[in-house]
């Protein structure tokens, strides 16, 4: 991105100057994309209420504010309280701030401002990112990739996972500007790897990470509501055990045939189910599955490893509008999700890419309780695996013309991931004394 001119949003130092007029485009896409809709009449106005600021429970300790993104979209104004107008015959846009006491500005500084037809609306244009937009979306990529890896340095046998999760918050924060994280973060070691969601208020990142432990990092930054969602999965001693190499290198089997068949005009089921055959092969070549592979697409035996989906939208929000590229009914096809309008990938879809293969005790005892599925489970192999964990290995696309864009940069063979741990682990550094040098 050129330097912004005119009036932008910048937190200092090396962080990102993205310029306001990336919002006065989007208004005028959205007024462009209205005026062709016949079920919206001559002389209409756009009117968007932002977020409010709320209190935790019933004390006077608010929480940390974050806006609505719909209203960010077309707006870009960071503070709560506000509303917008857009004139869709002219493309003339009003802000409304709230009227504020005198008192405001001694306790909380100066105010900044630098329906059933309009959501939907919205929605399908923020599937499509401008430039400008991508800019933002590869800087949190760089800033949340730098992040990882600095995780990925420090790591030692004895944490606590939560000790990785405020590193990869701080570096964020103090680096590139992120006040928030795309999401709640997700930093599972051991058997907790196997948990998609783990790190949850009641399950708070709070393990001590143990030799052996495979660690799976599921964290993103934001930077001005926009968000990155990246995964890295890597040994906690730096050393790949057999077991643990074979199911890491399966998973990014997966990961690269998905991106190398990505293009516009793809069906994202077809990449689904593209992943789930790699894993099944895979699975079967180590000795976890026996059998027909295309028998066991039959029965959906993928869904048992990989129960999520592929991938979903990402941008203002880290589950972005549209949810999925495009899906099934999960009663027709487990593993795949629905979707509000079914669509091809397009250029300027920004994407996950996320397979991944786990062993959840759950699925794994349903699996082995059902006729259809049980007869392709090795159960004797299986069994070295039953504590195992999971992998996954996300990365953030743009689809373009003839294929994808790469947004994250974090290392991902083994080989190099073994080399950068054993790389930094020996070189005694940590952030905090980092900090203190140019880059």
């Amino acid at each position: 991105m050129a330097a912004a001119e005119g009036p932008s949003f910048w937190l200092g130092n090396e962080t990102l100057k993205v310029p306001v007029a990336l919002f006065a485009l989007n208004r005028r896409r959205l007024c462009e994309r209205l005026r062709q809709n016949k079920d919206v009449q001559k002389n209409s106005i756009v009117l968007l209420q932002g977020g409010e600021e709320t209190q935790r429970y019933c004390t006077d300790t608010g929480i940390l504010f974050r806006q609505e993104s719909y209203f960010h979209w077309t707006f870009g104004v960071t503070e709560a309280g506000c509303f917008g107008a857009v004139d869709v015959d002219t493309g003339r846009s009003m802000l409304f701030v709230p009227q504020l006491p005198e008192s405001y500005a001694v306790w909380m500084g100066k105010f900044n401002v630098n329906n059933k037809i309009l959501h939907p609306e919205i929605a399908e244009c923020r599937v499509i990112k401008t430039d400008m937009e991508l800019e933002v979306l590869r800087y949190t990529n760089k800033i949340s990739s730098e992040a990882h890896k600095e995780v990925m340095k420090a790591v030692k046998v004895g944490m606590k996972e939560y000790e990785l999760e405020s590193l990869f918050q701080h570096y964020c924060y103090a680096r590139g500007g992120m006040r928030h994280t795309s999401y709640t973060c997700i930093c599972g070691s051991g058997e907790n790897s196997s948990v998609l969601h783990y790190g949850h208020a009641g399950a708070p990142n709070d393990k001590t990470i143990e030799d052996g432990d495979l660690c799976l990092f599921d964290m993103g930054g934001e930077y001005y509501c926009y968000s990155s969602d990246i995964t890295c999965t890597f040994p906690a001693n730096g050393k790949f055990t057999a077991d643990q190499r074979a199911i890491y290198e399966a998973v990014l089997k997966a990961s690269r045939a998905v991106m190398a068949a990505i293009k516009p005009g793809v069906a994202w089921p077809d990449m689904h189910r593209l992943a789930d055959r790699v894993h099944l092969e895979e699975l079967t070549r180590i000795g976890i599955l026996q059998g027909s592979v295309d028998d066991m697409v039959k029965v959906h035996l993928g869904a048992v490893f990989m129960p999520h989906g592929l991938g979903h939208l990402l941008g203002i929000d880290v589950h972005d509008v549209g949810g999925y590229p495009e899906g099934v009914e999960r009663a027709e096809e487990p593993g795949l999700c629905s979707l509000r309008t079914a669509r091809r990938l397009q250029p300027g879809m920004v994407l996950t890419v996320e397979p991944g293969i786990y062993f959840i005790q759950p699925l794994l005892e349903q699996a082995l309780h059902d006729p259809a599925r049980a007869c392709f489970i090795n159960r004797d192999v299986l069994q070295r695996f039953r504590a195992f964990g999971g992998v996954r290995i996300e990365d953030d696309v743009v689809v373009t013309a003839t294929g994808v864009e790469l947004l994250t940069c974090v290392p991902r063979t083994v080989q190099e991931i073994e080399a950068f741990m054993a790389e930094g682990q020996g070189s005694a550094k940590s952030f905090g004394c980092l900090s203190s040098q140019k880059q």
